[in-house]
């Protein structure tokens, strides 16, 4: 069973070999950096070629036994009829196992990730289910023992964020979290409502990258940088002093706060931090705008303007647009049980993927 699948696991494994001999290199061990970065691309091909090298022995001992079956006598021949669909089994099997690890990585997936969520259209109500998402991503990330730390909020007096950003480190955080980009959309009775008529609102979530400084080159003349009191929590040091931190990139009007540090130093880290990750999404977006209208129709394009979920509290229903999931269990999600969702997303995305490996 010869198909690109195979194909694909084949070069990918003859990749693995290269890397077994360039690490063998002597001039590899003299340079810590290629050293690193073939260690960690073999190890990721590891499973692969353990995969491979299973299909190809199940598919030697299968035409071993179709050799052998034409001498056989009867007895002979039901014992390798048997074998042989064990074998035609177990290919079957590590061929799905294959399809699944030649899929492109995603360079990005075991990065941590700058969560920001804005208040849309709907006014107080908006900065109001702003709260409730950035508290669902909080309670998410507690059941992944990740860990949150806030980076800036923009709060309005009763208790909504029109902005809140936070910063989320952890195992694989971009790769569950990269497919919540886009406009959140909520359909409910807000508590200022009185005559109990139904809203909707909408909020924006992106998910960004951390980058590292040499991803992104930032100009010191290309900033400006200016220091206040911090408005948030964080005792009397941060109320009497000017450590947050506020960063305007002039080329592109990008503008960038921090409060939440204790030391302007901090602070200025942690906002530099999140800038390379807004140029680096500029960036990436500009990129792949070229191939906007097709992402469109793919899972976790990741495009700020795509409604891409619903939270309808009178039918306590969450619905997923990308994908056309239903699921009526809006309390839970909103409690931080967000896994359902996920996977079905992660699941829809691979398969996308591999119509296109097999089309």
């Amino acid at each position: 069973m010869t198909t690109r699948v195979v194909e694909k696991a084949q070069r990918l494994v003859e990749r693995y070999d290269e890397l077994h001999r360039l690490l063998a290199d002597p001039a590899t061990a003299a340079d810590l950096n290629k050293l690193r970065d073939y260690g960690m691309e073999l190890s990721a091909l590891e499973e692969l070629a353990q995969k491979y090298q299973h299909y190809r022995h199940s598919e030697t001992e299968l035409a071993h036994a179709n050799e052998m079956l034409a001498e056989a006598d009867e007895e002979m021949a039901a014992f390798l009829r048997e074998e042989m669909a064990a074998l035609d089994q177990r290919l079957a099997i590590l061929h799905e196992e294959l399809r699944r690890l030649v899929l492109p990585k995603d360079p990005r997936d075991s990065k941590n990730v700058f969560l920001e969520i804005r208040a849309g259209a709907g006014g107080d109500e908006a900065a109001l289910f702003a709260a409730d998402l950035f508290r669902m991503y909080t309670r998410y990330a507690e059941e992944q023992r990740w860990k949150v730390e806030m980076v800036d909020a923009n709060e309005i007096g009763i208790g909504g964020y029109k902005e809140v950003v936070a910063l989320i480190r952890g195992k694989g955080v971009y790769s569950r979290l990269k497919y919540e980009s886009g406009v959140h959309r909520v359909q409910r009775v807000p508590t200022t409502e009185s005559s109990g008529r139904i809203h909707t609102s909408t909020i924006t979530v992106a998910i960004l990258p951390e980058v590292e400084e040499v991803d992104v080159e930032i100009k010191p003349e290309d900033i400006r940088m200016e220091v206040y009191r911090s408005s948030g929590a964080g005792g009397q040091n941060v109320q009497k002093t000017s450590t947050a931190v506020r960063i305007y990139h002039l080329p592109t009007g990008l503008v960038v706060a921090c409060q939440d540090e204790r030391s302007q130093v901090q602070n200025r880290l942690r906002a530099m931090s999140v800038l390379r990750a807004r140029l680096y999404d500029m960036e990436q977006q500009k990129r792949e705008s070229a191939e906007r209208q097709s992402r469109r129709s793919q899972v976790g394009s990741g495009d700020r303007s795509e409604k891409i979920r619903t939270y309808n509290f009178p039918q306590s229903r969450v619905t997923d647009h990308r994908i056309g999931l239903d699921s009526h269990r809006l309390p839970a999600i909103l409690d931080g049980h967000l896994d359902e969702i996920i996977d079905a997303l992660i699941d829809a995305d691979q398969a996308r993927q591999l119509g296109a490996l097999e089309a």
